[in-house]
């Protein structure tokens, strides 16, 4: 699992909407975290990694693609375990 601080990142309500299953709305909460992080930070490359993985979930793989070459890079660096969508699906994120 990857460091558990970086959990702290991840909005509830993101989560939340995940299992409500809106998860174009847990994309835009994803989002909206991730740009208040510094670019290329850890936390940053957390919420721009689970919102690669959720928007390769909805079909957009595209995105979801660059999203995650984006993060991983960044996460591999740090040594941290590249988070999957568990993150989201389990209901934790502390």
């Amino acid at each position: 699992m990857a460091h558990p601080d970086l959990r702290d990142v991840v909005p509830s309500e993101a989560v939340q909407a995940v299992h409500d299953g809106h998860e174009v709305w847990a994309l835009t909460l994803l989002a909206r975290a991730r740009d208040g992080q510094p670019a290329g930070s850890l936390p940053w490359a957390v919420l721009e990694r689970l919102r690669g993985l959720l928007l390769i979930h909805v079909q957009r793989e595209v995105e979801g693609t660059f999203a995650l070459e984006r993060a991983d890079p960044l996460l591999d660096a740090a040594g941290v375990e590249r988070p999957g969508l568990e993150w989201l699906d389990s209901g934790e994120t502390a």
